[in-house]
């Protein structure tokens, strides 16, 4: 994995990351004012940072040791994320954003199974069917791990990606993968709960596979 995953894989991805959660963040704790966040393949840190600017007072990433280690040491984890792990803690939220694609799809029950032991509420994105990147192994549309989520009592809600739809300053991944399962009905928007347009393709990610074929 540390060899897939280098300095300048995270490099590479640092700006847009960052600038895509701070538009998203401010809309998540709009329906979920989370305190407590845990953040499941939390790379250099990006996104519980902004949750800390944004009021969160207690954060903690978890990702593999050879993560270049930018963020505070008593804020992160190191794991084996493609072995299922335990912490003795509950939180507000927990996130995990383009991260389930790295793993064996063997592992899928038993990450989803760790996401809905940490928080009622976890923001989840995935890469879908297509979606080529670094270290790709498992790539599922939302309805699949939507099953998996609902055979824990999570149901799947779509409440950020209308709002982010057509924002370029956010990363395409994102505004194509990212929902919301939660074992209660999300702040005041039950009627957010996702349909049966859960698999999406976003336009740019289309024009990037069509430059790529042709």
């Amino acid at each position: 994995m540390s060899d897939l995953y280098t300095s300048t894989f995270y490099d590479k991805w640092a700006k847009i990351s960052r600038k895509s959660a701070e538009i998203v963040v401010p809309l998540v704790l709009d329906l979920v004012p989370a305190k407590s966040v845990i953040d499941v393949g939390c790379g250099e840190g990006h996104w519980l940072r902004v949750f800390k600017n944004h009021g969160a007072t207690d954060v903690l990433g978890l990702d593999g040791e050879y993560v270049p280690h930018g963020k505070d040491r008593h804020e992160f984890y190191a794991c084996d994320l493609a072995q299922p792990f335990y912490l003795n803690q509950k939180c507000d939220l927990a996130v995990s954003l383009e991260v389930a694609e790295h793993l064996p799809i063997e592992r899928a029950e038993s990450f989803v199974d760790d996401l809905a032991k940490l928080a009622p509420v976890v923001l989840f994105s995935a890469a879908i069917p297509g979606q080529e990147g670094t270290g790709h192994v498992n790539c599922q549309w939302p309805s699949w791990w939507a099953e998996h989520f609902a055979a824990r009592d999570f149901l799947a809600y779509d409440p950020i990606r209308p709002q982010i739809w057509d924002n370029n300053d956010v990363a395409w991944w994102y505004r194509q993968n990212i929902l919301m399962f939660s074992s209660n009905v999300i702040g005041r928007y039950p009627e957010t709960l996702a349909g049966p347009d859960i698999d999406r393709v976003h336009p740019q990610h289309w024009r990037e596979r069509v430059r790529v074929w042709t």
